[in-house]
């Protein structure tokens, strides 16, 4: 039987670069290799490689986290090259990166998003205003990063002020959140037209960090993630119903991630990563375990689903 040739996406430009590479290195070990044969491209130095191998790519498996990588320029590139690839197109990836536009999304959908204001590079705000609005415990994030880069918690004037300026130093649009104390999971779905959720996955970060920030996602035992997250079977059947939601109203496919935060029984939004971490630490391999996939299989399970939607 021939085998199926796979180009192996990881690397890229953003901040997410060497999350992306570890994520390229844990697949690349992980595929078949009796079924597939792999050859790897980081895009930052491969690009024209990738062009001059697109008639003898079957399938890219698109790795690439962040910026210029999730975003959907990538994506765009590899439909202009008639190559099919893993995971989401242009339009679902670009409205999932930019945490503004999925917001927006939500709540078309009727789910429940976390109050915000938004703040573009050189508009005139007042932390006062914000802090009457939203309280005076916020969340400063990036509109369009992933992996908590530039997130800041803030629970004085100050914290706000420096966090807003952590924020702008790494993207022209900001979201000002509320401050919401809750029980942080976060669901897997996989599929396209027929959805499945994969087991719930709560995360607990050690004490010594605030939140489940860039160093606690990449630092193995940082943080404690149980699955299947110990919650009623009404709280996370509300929860897996409110992620694949989510894949469904910024059309998704294949796969995605989606993270909230639980409060009082409130399910809240806070974003949906279309191309998760795969490292070893990373939360989807722990799902897909947990429902009883090996890592192989669950990369098989994946490029079937892009070939059927292909």
């Amino acid at each position: 039987m021939k085998k199926l040739r796979i180009a192996l996406l990881a690397g890229g430009w953003s901040g997410e670069r060497e999350v992306s590479l570890n994520s390229g290195a844990s697949v690349y070990r992980a595929l078949d290799k009796v079924k597939y044969e792999v050859k790897k491209y980081d895009p930052r130095d491969d690009l024209h490689a990738l062009i001059n191998d697109r008639k003898e790519i079957d399938l890219a498996f698109v790795l690439l986290h962040g910026k210029y990588g999730e975003d959907g320029c990538v994506q765009g590139f590899l439909d202009l090259l008639g190559v099919p690839f893993v995971g989401s197109g242009v339009l679902p990836s670009a409205m999932a990166l930019n945490k503004k536009v999925a917001k927006e999304m939500y709540r078309s959908a009727r789910l429940r998003v976390i109050d915000d204001v938004c703040l573009r590079r050189g508009q005139r705000f007042s932390v006062d205003s914000i802090r009457r609005k939203l309280g005076p415990s916020t969340v400063v994030k990036p509109v369009s990063e992933g992996s908590s880069l530039g997130v800041s918690i803030c629970h004085s004037k100050n914290d706000l002020a420096r966090g807003i300026e952590a924020a702008f130093a790494l993207d022209e649009e900001i979201l000002v959140e509320r401050y919401v104390r809750g029980r942080e999971v976060t669901c897997c779905v996989i599929g396209n037209r027929d959805l499945e959720a994969l087991p719930l996955i709560e995360i607990v970060p050690n004490p010594e960090f605030q939140f489940f920030d860039y160093k606690a996602k990449y630092t193995p035992g940082a943080t404690n993630e149980i699955c299947p997250a110990p919650m009623t079977k009404r709280e996370t059947e509300k929860a897996q119903a409110c992620a694949m939601e989510a894949h469904r109203v910024l059309e998704c496919r294949v796969w995605s991630r989606t993270d909230m935060i639980i409060d009082n029984g409130e399910v809240f939004l806070l974003e949906t990563n279309t191309i998760p971490g795969m490292t070893e630490t990373s939360l989807v391999p722990l799902a897909a375990r947990t429902a009883g996939l090996t890592f192989t299989q669950f990369l098989d399970r994946l490029i079937q689903l892009s070939l059927e939607e292909k």
